[in-house]
């Protein structure tokens, strides 16, 4: 059974950083895309950023360039966001996506079989 599990939310204020973590375990995900994506009240969820298994593409959504970072670590499987200068808008759950079929690097949720179950981040003002 796969399993992508993601850790690391939190309440923070304005300004501060979060690292959130995603591990997979039930299968590799070592030659396959991974992304993040968030889901705030009331709205759909929206790309946050993706990187290719090589490491050679990574894409951020405009919202987020600049602060944020997306990582990786092949040999533990797991796939981090580091979040700087965090904002009240950048308020969500947090999900971790694996691509789990080749290394092409989406940023529409459709192109990604697996899923976390979220972790929440909250940022106050």
């Amino acid at each position: 059974q796969v399993q992508l599990v993601e850790s690391g939310g939190g309440l923070v204020q304005a300004g501060d950083s979060l690292r959130l973590s995603c591990a997979a375990s039930g299968r590799t995900f070592s030659r396959n895309a991974m992304g993040w994506f968030r889901q705030a009240p009331g709205k759909e969820r929206e790309f946050v950023a993706a990187k290719s298994w090589s490491g050679t593409i990574t894409y951020y959504a405009d919202s987020v360039k600049g602060r944020f970072t997306i990582s990786r670590d092949n040999a533990k499987n797991t796939v981090y966001l580091q979040m700087n200068s965090l904002k009240p808008e950048d308020t969500a759950v947090y999900y971790c996506a694996g691509r789990g079929s080749d290394d092409y690097t989406g940023k529409s949720s459709y192109e990604y079989a697996y899923w976390g179950q979220g972790t929440q981040v909250t940022v106050s003002r």
